[in-house]
């Protein structure tokens, strides 16, 4: 398997990265762990974590499953998204909490450092320079080899590099945003953003938080065991759209015309993004596993860009005037 450089660094990482948050809570540790080392044996070296995800024990099973192997691991984790708990504290991107938070993650990781540590999301309270420094302190320690951000806007982008070069702080070599076919508001200015700052684009949610396995049908009640049918809101609050259901199987048609899965074609078409060295993919089964990791066998055509363009502009979401929550209207505050 070729690799490829992640952003404006020396660091390579392999096409697909194998993400967590499944991991200790839809899936046990046993099977997180075959996954694991399936994929490892297929010669992905990326894996995505977070604190937050499953209340930290997809931290302990990743740590536990990649152990004998670590030096070879790019691993990734997150800040920032924490459940506070009634203590004011422990969220957030303040000083105080990033630099008690990297040292429960390596805890429950059982390592000493991070590649890649990720601001999870913007954290409007705390100002950019106090979250910077904080980062600055833990890649002179060695306790963290690079950092990204994830979730954040083109302009914090562009804000978050420029401050990392006014402190004397290494930048950023990483942004993760939503990012799919049914939703591609991140062209417009998140992905240019980091492009121009040397950032690699390393997009979660490649099937829309699972619309883009073609198994949701318009007007049908979702299975139980799908996540539609267990009311997660991760995607009945975002992704869960009519326009994008019906996109879905307009897909799935062509892509099945096409000889592929459209699991394989909506994730191929994700990485054949110049900018995305890798794409998150965060399997709950091990079958799920096997169909991801055919989607590096796809080769997205010029012909295949044209169909999808036809079905979602380019910078648009499916839906229009649709807003993705995670980014908040905030350029109109009332007198």
């Amino acid at each position: 398997m070729s690799h490829r450089s992640l952003g404006r660094s020396g660091l390579q990482v392999s096409p697909l990265t194998l993400g967590s948050m499944m991991f200790g809570g839809q899936t046990d540790a046993e099977v997180s762990r075959r996954i694991i080392d399936t994929a490892f044996d297929q010669g992905i070296n990326f894996i995505d974590t977070a604190d937050v995800y499953n209340a930290g024990r997809s931290e302990e099973i990743v740590g536990q499953a990649i152990a004998a192997h670590r030096d070879d691991w790019v691993l990734a984790s997150k800040v920032g998204m924490g459940q506070a708990d009634g203590h004011a504290n422990r969220n957030g991107l303040s000083r105080k909490h990033i630099l008690r938070s990297i040292d429960a993650s390596l805890r429950r990781l059982g390592t000493d450092y991070l590649d890649i540590y990720y601001l999870h999301r913007e954290d409007n309270q705390t100002p950019l320079e106090e979250s910077v420094s904080a980062i600055g302190d833990l890649l002179r320690q060695g306790k963290i080899r690079y950092w990204g951000v994830s979730n954040y806007r083109g302009w914090r982008i562009a804000e978050i590099a420029n401050v990392a070069e006014r402190l004397g702080v290494a930048k950023p070599i990483v942004s993760q945003p939503l990012y799919n076919l049914v939703n591609r508001q991140a062209e417009v200015e998140q992905i240019t953003a980091a492009a121009f700052h040397g950032l690699g684009v390393v997009p979660y949610s490649p099937l829309a938080r699972g619309v883009l396995s073609g198994k949701y049908q318009p007007g049908v009640t979702p299975d139980g065991d799908s996540r539609a049918g267990r009311n997660d809101k991760r995607i009945l609050e975002t992704e869960w759209r009519d326009e994008s259901l019906q996109i879905a199987q307009q897909v799935k048609q062509y892509a099945e015309q096409r000889g592929v899965g459209v699991v394989e074609f909506a994730i191929a078409w994700v990485l054949n993004n110049a900018a995305v060295p890798s794409a998150i993919v965060g399997p709950r089964t091990e079958a799920h596993w096997a169909t991801y990791i055919k989607a590096l066998d796809v080769r997205i055509t010029a012909e295949d860009e044209a169909f999808v363009d036809s079905l979602v502009t380019p910078g648009h979401a499916s839906t229009p005037g649709y807003n993705d929550p995670t980014h908040f209207v905030s350029g109109r505050p009332v007198r």
